[in-house]
């Protein structure tokens, strides 16, 4: 039995509350900015006359500035309060969204897309960094648990009321809804979040090029940064071509489709925290792995979907949804373990980017093996599920040997502390 588990239950202080209700608000912008441009690509493109190669364009051009960004400020992001160093990034996010709320040209879009990647993509890796300052290692499941619904909320509440904005006035609405939205949130943060810079009192490298060096360079975080990329690879893999596989091969209509995700997502958001738990009482690595057998024997299933009942499409993709959660909450909780404090913020930021870039890398590979017919059915997506799978089961085997230093690690900090 490890240390986490041993350890007695512990209650959270309200402003741990606060803290945990204020991340995940704070990622429900950013993922919603991320997803919501997908579902309007049918607006956009004869809107401002794109065609769908360009779309895909503005589609990766954010995980890819988002990337590059984060490898940009990995060399500086521990020389700062992450208080501060947070609302900097979040300000250049809220600009960036506000371009894209204004653009009128496929210029001017893809360029505010590319301003709002290389602010938001920083954020996510300074969310984790600032969880795992203040939280210890037997809360974190709960933390992350909690930190990653927003990815649920943005498919329950964002996306179906971005989409109805959309419909309602033009495809500049959902950009307006999100920069309100963050406006509020930087408001509380501003407001309410106490200074973060513990870690400045270890002496943190003052060379931005040797920091980054030190933190790509060490085995042990090599480790966390090549599990990162495999499981980056199984959600941007099947999530481009997901909606267009559910209406024109299992038989979905356009109608019906927005009740899949909001089930989905519902059934997400209520598992997310259960998750979590589960992972700070059995174990990280025990909900880990049962996370990946899920999430292998779904994705088999719904890749190999033919026309089928929505409640088994909703079903379907309910299990896929809790094993891929499973395996991401707990991977966060175990990999979150991985940096000492010193290098937390540059380990989180090359982390974030690798994730944003094998992403990118993932879906234009689903790209090249799908095929679309005329009638806009999807081939070959099986094939996707196949690669998926692999990439679990390899990261499987990866996140067991990083557990065991992890616990060991965990341990020799209990007995000394």
């Amino acid at each position: 039995m490890s240390a986490a588990r041993a350890d007695p239950p512990a209650i959270l202080s309200g402003y741990q509350k606060l803290i945990i209700a204020v991340l995940a608000f704070l990622q429900f912008t950013i993922i919603l900015d991320f997803l919501v441009i997908s579902p309007l690509g049918a607006m956009i493109m004869p809107a401002l006359r794109v065609s769908p190669s360009q779309f895909g364009v503005l589609v990766s051009v954010y995980a890819f500035s988002a990337g590059i960004a984060g490898l940009l400020a990995s060399g500086f992001t521990d020389r700062f309060d992450r208080k501060r160093l947070l609302l900097f990034f979040y300000v250049g996010f809220v600009v960036g969204t506000f371009l894209c709320a204004i653009a009128n040209s496929y210029e001017f879009l893809l360029v505010a897309r590319m301003v709002t990647g290389l602010f938001g993509g920083v954020i996510g890796s300074i969310v984790f960094a600032i969880a795992t300052d203040l939280f210890e290692y037997r809360l974190r499941g709960r933390v992350m648990g909690v930190v990653q619904t927003a990815f649920a909320a943005s498919n329950v509440l964002g996306l179906p009321i971005g989409l109805y904005l959309a419909n309602r006035w033009s495809w500049h609405a959902p950009f307006f809804l999100i920069v309100g939205t963050s406006i509020a949130v930087g408001v509380v943060i501003l407001a309410f979040m106490r200074p973060i810079d513990a870690h400045l009192k270890q002496r943190p490298d003052t060379s931005p090029l040797h920091h980054f060096v030190h933190t790509v360079s060490t085995p042990a975080y090599l480790q966390g940064f090549a599990a990162t990329i495999l499981l980056a690879t199984g959600g941007f893999m099947l999530l481009p071509f997901a909606s267009a596989f559910t209406v024109h091969n299992i038989g979905i209509s356009l109608e019906r489709l927005p009740l899949v995700y909001i089930v989905t997502g519902v059934c997400s958001m209520i598992a997310g925290p259960l998750i979590g738990r589960a992972s700070d009482h059995f174990g990280k690595f025990v909900v880990f792995a049962a996370g990946c057998a899920l999430t292998v024997v779904m994705v088999v299933i719904y890749t190999n979907l033919g026309v089928s009942p929505i409640g088994t499409v909703m079903l379907v993709n309910v299990l896929l949804f809790i094993g891929v959660s499973s395996r991401m909450i707990s991977a966060s909780a175990l990999t979150s373990a991985i940096p000492s404090a010193v290098d937390r913020g540059s380990y989180m930021s090359i982390s974030s980017s690798l994730q944003q870039i094998s992403g990118g890398v993932a879906a234009a590979l689903a790209g090249l093996i799908v095929k679309e017919t005329p009638n806009g059915a999807i081939e070959h997506f099986d094939v996707v599920g196949y690669v998926v799978v692999t990439s679990t089961l390899l990261t499987l085997v990866m996140m067991y040997f990083i557990n065991r230093r992890v616990e060991g690690t965990v341990a020799v900090a209990a007995a000394s502390g």
